[in-house]
């Protein structure tokens, strides 16, 4: 996937413009090379909020893309332009991934790429997406869809989950989470075999636990308890039970099973440690511990993902790569 075109016409939404453009758009070839080649697609120059932005490319350029992404636009009671539509259409039967953000879940349904699929939107839209798209299978209370092909995004601040998520599709967490650092955002936890992901992006440091998960996330290959993590955050098991809900939308102990996991995933595509090698390092104590985990959450056992995730020739990571993500925050508009 290594062309990445952005379909741009007027009245688009500026964040999820700049937000795709930040993570494909950028030169980022000292954290991996190649990079994304990086075209923005119109008919003509558009109005962007107050700016004008003038297209690399016509929309007929989309075809020759492998990754298309439509942001969304401001105006979601008219229909989309025709000719977005119809190019779009057309780029994804000629093959490429095409990824919507925010509102631009419009322009996919109208195509028809949505007919029979699960798709969210910004949740202020998803009504009107249903009704005029019966057909498609709108969920208001996911963060995005990925259908391998044909993939959704709720709104704003989701658009850089599912951009962080097509990263990681296509260069590895290890990879996504270098970029997450520089853009000064938590990278995506849910990734691997998992399509729906419930919470958005956390904001670090404004919760009672922000202190805790730091020090959680460099303690991994230790025996933690819930006593241990109750101890540290100065609170009672369940003071620190209902913050775990109210910031991760989990419990102390699926939190900290999921960091093992996402922790075993780095390990498994930046070194050549041993599956038993990894399930110390990540406090999951025994191989067999690990891969009955690893398969139920991620969706393949730790050596298919090792063969999935790490080609044979992988370019050197800086030591940001190894950094750990912080958890979702389930509250905030998407």
């Amino acid at each position: 996937m290594t062309t990445v075109a952005l379909a741009i016409t007027d009245g688009m939404l500026h964040l999820e413009l700049s937000l795709a453009i930040e993570v494909f758009g950028a030169d980022l070839t000292h954290i991996v090379d190649p990079w994304y080649d990086f075209a923005l697609c119109g008919p003509s120059a558009v109005q962007v909020g107050r700016f004008r932005v003038d297209p690399d490319h016509g929309l007929d350029y989309l075809r020759r893309a492998d990754t298309v992404i439509v942001p969304g636009w401001a105006d979601v009671d008219q229909d989309p332009p025709v000719e977005l539509v119809d190019a779009v259409r057309a780029a994804h039967e000629a093959g490429a991934r095409v990824a919507s953000l925010c509102t631009g879940a419009f322009v996919l349904a109208a195509a028809g790429l949505l007919d029979g699929r699960r798709a969210t939107t910004h949740w202020a839209h998803t009504d009107e997406l249903s009704r005029r798209h019966p057909q498609v299978t709108v969920d208001p209370d996911i963060l995005y869809v990925d259908n391998g092909s044909v993939l959704t995004s709720a709104g704003k601040a989701a658009a850089m989950d599912l951009c962080l998520h097509l990263v990681r599709l296509d260069h590895g967490s290890a990879i996504a989470n270098t970029i997450a650092r520089r853009l000064v955002v938590p990278p995506h936890r849910e990734g691997g075999q998992a399509q729906f992901v419930t919470t958005p992006v956390p904001a670090p440091g404004n919760h009672p636990l922000a202190d805790l998960f730091p020090w959680v996330l460099q303690r991994l290959d230790r025996a933690l308890t819930v006593e241990d993590l109750a101890r540290q955050a100065g609170m009672s098991s369940r003071h620190l039970a209902r913050h775990f809900k109210s910031v991760t939308g989990t419990t102390p102990l699926q939190w900290l099973l999921t960091q093992r996991i996402r922790h075993a995933q780095e390990l498994l595509e930046t070194s050549d440690d041993t599956v038993d090698t990894i399930a110390t390092s990540t406090g999951m104590g025994t191989a067999t511990t690990l891969r009955r985990h690893f398969a139920r959450t991620v969706g393949v056992p730790p050596d298919a993902y090792r063969r999935t995730f790490r080609p044979r020739t992988r370019p050197a990571l800086p030591a940001s790569a190894n950094s750990r993500s912080l958890p979702p925050r389930t509250t905030g508009a998407r």
